[in-house]
């Protein structure tokens, strides 16, 4: 699509900030007006739609698509979002060690082991960790206690943590990162640990790298979203 409008415009309406391109409101894709909660977030997704030049590049609009998301995918059905984001605490990344080799196993260790004693800490939680893929089932307590967190954040939040949860395969993390129990570069190193310890035993390849970079870019930008909606609890 090409640029179509000269003017990007922001205005305070009813539940929030409303962004316009040459007076008319931008919708979602499923037409619903995108009102974002604030003026932050408002600005920097109107940043993003005056950056376009000539074609209109989506993979430069990312927190234009995460507040899509978080209006078309998550608000009609916060609950069953939050839900299969608590899922990934059933089979939780940090939960599963290698057991061999040993330098593998104590990287792991020194990443993983961290920020799952800080979540269980900080929810009254236990985890079950297991050596291997085979699926080690964790206690009802924790996948509740789990799923009530979750459950209690607004669309807003959930939309970026999906990316966060997804690319790193870890609800612990997710949980991790939205109380400040880790910083993000540790979150998506977490993630990464595994593929990064393989590429430096066996070497590396464009589509890994091309991946990876991906990978980096749509976190990066779930980081900038949940920045600008970090304390807004009205939505």
């Amino acid at each position: 699509m090409k640029r179509f409008y000269a003017d990007v415009a922001v205005a305070a309406v009813d539940g929030g900030f409303r962004l316009a391109l040459d007076g008319r409101p931008v919708k979602t894709p499923k037409r619903a007006m995108l009102v974002l909660p604030n003026a932050e977030l408002a600005k920097a997704i109107a940043d993003e739609w005056r950056a376009q030049a000539g074609d209109i590049d989506p993979e430069s609009m990312r927190l234009t698509g995460l507040a899509n998301a978080a209006i078309d995918h998550v608000m009609p059905d916060p609950a069953g979002f939050a839900a299969g984001l608590a899922r990934y605490a059933e089979s939780d990344l940090l939960c599963y060690r290698a057991p061999h080799p040993a330098d593998l196993l104590a990287r792991q260790m020194a990443a993983w082991e961290p920020p799952l004693r800080a979540v269980e800490a900080r929810f009254d939680v236990c985890f079950a960790r297991s050596e291997g893929v085979q699926f080690t089932g964790q206690p009802a307590s924790t996948i509740d206690r789990v799923g009530a967190v979750y459950a209690a954040l607004n669309a807003w939040t959930l939309a970026p943590l999906q990316t966060v949860v997804s690319i790193t395969g870890s609800a612990v993390l997710g949980l991790a990162l939205l109380e400040g129990l880790s910083d993000a570069g540790a979150v998506f190193d977490a993630g990464e640990l595994d593929e990064q310890y393989q590429i430096e035993k066996w070497g590396d390849d464009s589509i890994a790298i091309a991946a990876r970079e991906s990978r980096q870019v749509a976190f990066a930008a779930a980081m900038r979203f949940l920045a600008a909606v970090k304390g807004n609890d009205a939505c």
